[in-house]
């Protein structure tokens, strides 16, 4: 957004956890008591600890929903109704979503699989996946460091020797680190399966996620057989 559209702006929303720091910033910079600012970090009741990327984790969504509906219907009372009805449809519209997790856990449950960075642990987790790549490696990609050195064999050895049946790439944190993994996991006809940190253009966040969920769960067939 821009500056102006800040400054005019009577809802703010943002992820917050030191994700988006440049809207503080902006928000600083313009300041008005009667806009309304929602830290999506601070509201979702499912955040893991030192991952900002709270929209991965389907299960966070619907209290997000619901403090946005409160502002909207605070900022706008007329139409309370409209905004209430539209958030009974996103909430029925995230059904599907959970059914395919819990459908991946029921199938994939402890199937070992490597991540590039922790922006799919939010999904990882409750499909009953086994990441084995060392978090402090994730981490350092995430934030755009390099991992420490130890991690970075550790994660490669992962893969040369197969330990892993799959993995899960994003990539918008691309670095020659993360290139060289998928270029062994591609050497090894490991399935690899990207993941975008931004909803593509033309998508709903419900098919950018199913989309992608869809794509796991083929990878994941094709490299346990079943």
């Amino acid at each position: 957004p821009t500056a102006l559209a800040v400054s005019k702006a009577q809802l703010v929303i943002e992820n917050g956890d030191g994700y988006d720091t440049w809207m503080d910033k902006l928000l600083s910079a313009y300041p008005n008591s009667s806009r309304i600012v929602l830290v999506g970090a601070n509201i979702a009741d499912h955040k893991l600890p030192d991952n900002a990327h709270i929209w991965y984790g389907i299960n966070n969504m619907p209290a997000i929903a619901q403090a946005i509906t409160a502002a909207l219907k605070k900022l706008d009372a007329a139409h309370a109704s409209t905004f209430d009805n539209n958030l009974a449809t996103f909430k029925q519209s995230l059904v599907l979503l959970e059914q395919k997790i819990q459908e991946i856990n029921t199938k994939y449950k402890g199937t070992p699989v490597a991540l590039t960075e922790t922006i799919y642990l939010y999904q990882a987790n409750p499909e009953g996946l086994d990441v084995l790549t060392p978090f402090e490696f994730q981490k350092a990609i995430a934030e755009g460091n390099d991992p420490p050195a130890n991690t970075v064999v550790e994660t490669n050895n992962q893969v040369a020797k197969k330990d892993v049946k799959i993995l899960i790439y994003n990539v918008q944190t691309v670095t020659p680190i993360t290139t060289n993994l998928q270029n062994q996991a591609k050497n090894l006809n490991i399935p690899i399966v990207p993941v975008s940190e931004t909803m593509p253009p033309g998508k709903t966040y419900q098919t950018w996620m199913m989309d992608q969920l869809n794509a796991l769960q083929q990878a994941l067939a094709t490299a346990t057989g079943h």
